[in-house]
């Protein structure tokens, strides 16, 4: 599991770290709000945990920035020293999934974790992805755009799956990588051997390109005719 940890106190870091990793996590960190935001949209990440108290930027605006401008879908648990229903309820309104008041249990936050990212892909399971034109559905496998029915290989299928999820924002090609392969990707031409196929099923029949490739950084879904 990929979590992603916005704390800028390092003995609570380290503390996340001893626990955690052992258990089997894959722990970045971002010690600043704004750090957190960029992290958070450059890769991918199963989780996060937010620290409320954040220097510059805290951790309600970064889950607001997140959740509003990024349109973020991934599961946040908030981390605070303040117990009072009022944070908590503005924690929720701006977009946090859970809250733990410190001091906490770590096998809690573990449990808590794992409940979250358990039941964001149960979720994911039986949405229906929109975007523009096009859907899909991930419990069926099926896609469409202006309802045409979309040929998809199963690895273009899951390209096509992780960046709905993020439209219309950039996927970085690491991240892509990640979300379609764990962390074997292949060499570094498989990528691109298979977004040129995906843009034959999704782009060459239409007069209008969905599937745009920023050199060098990423892919993004866009809306036909603002490419």
């Amino acid at each position: 599991m990929h979590v992603l940890i916005i704390e800028d106190n390092p003995d609570i870091v380290a503390n996340l770290y001893g626990y955690l990793e052992p258990l089997g996590y894959t722990l970045n960190v971002a010690r600043t709000g704004k750090a957190g935001v960029c992290c958070a949209t450059e890769s991918i990440h199963d989780a996060i945990v937010l620290d409320l108290s954040l220097p510059g930027m805290d951790g309600v605006e970064v889950c607001r920035t997140l959740r509003c401008e990024h349109r973020l879908a991934t599961p946040i648990l908030m981390l605070t020293a303040r117990d009072t229903v009022h944070d908590k309820l503005t924690g929720f309104e701006v977009g946090a999934d859970d809250y733990l008041v410190k001091p906490y249990s770590l096998p809690e936050l573990d449990a808590r974790l794992k409940a979250l990212v358990r039941r964001a892909r149960n979720e994911h399971v039986q949405s229906v992805l929109t975007f523009g034109d096009l859907q899909l559905d991930t419990s069926t496998g099926q896609s469409t755009r202006a309802g045409q029915a979309l040929e998809l290989t199963p690895t273009g299928y899951k390209i096509l799956v992780a960046l709905m999820r993020v439209a219309p924002a950039l996927l970085p090609r690491e991240a892509l990588e990640r979300e379609v392969w764990g962390d074997n990707p292949p060499d570094s031409d498989a990528l691109r051997t298979h977004i040129h196929t995906l843009r034959q099923a999704l782009d060459k029949p239409f007069s209008h390109s969905m599937l745009l490739t920023l050199p060098g950084t990423g892919y993004r879904l866009v809306v036909p005719g603002e490419a």
